[in-house]
């Protein structure tokens, strides 16, 4: 099997490589190939698997079609991994950036899917990471059913993805599978343009006893995941049989509702210290806007076929560090 990802050196990017490098397989189905894709790389991870994988890592630009023609045409591929994106604050400050990565590369993999599907008769199965941006504006409760109203460019993007993805497999040129992936929890430190970053900046300063000033009201409530949880997600995203898939290819991943007080008391009982001491909040508006004011979320489709949230908030602190 051969396994693409792009944005391979993100956070996710990264978690899912050295997952998919330690279990050598996808599913039931061995991995012999791994191609991994990202601007840059702050390592090399060739030779970093005792399993029997070629491992080809590529520093490119997605926006680049005819080098991704060139390069992915080389070999059939089995599973596409695309994660690469320009997220939130990074597509409001730079439309044209935005466009290129979040839609026309996606576009460029979806041809290259249709070229590989028609020529080789081998179509492959493609994971694409949505976001719940793509809900912008929510109602008193969000499901499968709630119209979709973004609030930034990026949700906005995603759901071009989504819906190109849904028309390609709908010809038959792609087995594609598109993902809304919450808040992933928790992120290192890194100027990365996500303006959710508090999320992960919290967690990881009060289980160190550091002071936090939270950009949200205590009462503010988001929806979160940790990364194990997303990466378990993401695998059972391409190994779940396209038969189960029925009329829809787009899932809601589930994950858990909580207030920032909740997550405060969690941090406090997972690391077994007073952190509410060491916490004041300072609402930012625009940010408790887009972040802080999520209500609960059922997502029937995705538990349907096998997707799983954490199971507790306690549970979520304890895997988001480690």
């Amino acid at each position: 099997m051969h396994v693409l990802i792009t944005g391979a050196n993100g956070f996710v990017g990264q978690a899912l490589a050295n997952y998919i490098l330690s279990q050598g397989c996808v599913g039931e189905s061995k991995v012999s190939r791994l191609t991994l894709l990202d601007r840059q790389f702050d390592k090399a991870v060739v030779g970093s698997s005792s399993l029997d994988l070629v491992v080809e890592q590529h520093s490119c630009d997605l926006a680049d079609d005819q080098w991704l023609k060139d390069t992915l045409g080389r070999f059939s591929m089995d599973v596409i991994y695309h994660l690469a994106s320009i997220p939130g604050g990074m597509a409001e400050k730079n439309d044209q950036l935005g466009r290129s990565v979040n839609i026309d590369a996606t576009m460029a993999l979806l041809d290259i899917c249709k070229t590989q599907t028609e020529s080789i008769g081998h179509k492959p199965v493609l994971v694409f990471a949505s976001s719940i941006a793509v809900f912008g504006i929510m109602p008193d409760l969000v499901n499968d059913d709630t119209p979709l109203k973004p609030q930034m460019s990026y949700g906005a993007h995603k759901i071009v993805g989504e819906v190109m993805i849904n028309d390609f497999s709908r010809r038959g040129w792609v087995d594609g599978r598109s993902l809304r992936l919450p808040g992933v929890l928790a992120r290192p430190p890194a100027e990365t343009g996500q303006l959710s970053a508090f999320l992960s900046d919290i967690i990881r300063e009060l289980s160190l006893g550091h002071t936090f000033v939270c950009p949200m009201s205590a009462q503010a409530k988001t929806w979160a995941s940790s990364l194990p949880n997303i990466i378990e997600n993401l695998m059972h995203g391409a190994a779940v049989e396209e038969s189960k898939l029925k009329a829809t290819r787009t899932f809601t991943l589930p994950t858990l509702c909580f207030s920032m007080a909740e997550m405060v008391d969690a941090i406090g009982t997972v690391y077994q210290q007073n952190v509410k001491e060491l916490v004041s909040y300072e609402p930012n508006p625009m940010i408790e806007n887009l972040f802080g004011r999520f209500p609960p979320l059922e997502t029937p489709f995705a538990d349907e076929v096998g997707f799983k949230h954490d199971g507790d908030l306690n549970k979520l602190v304890e895997r988001a560090v480690l």
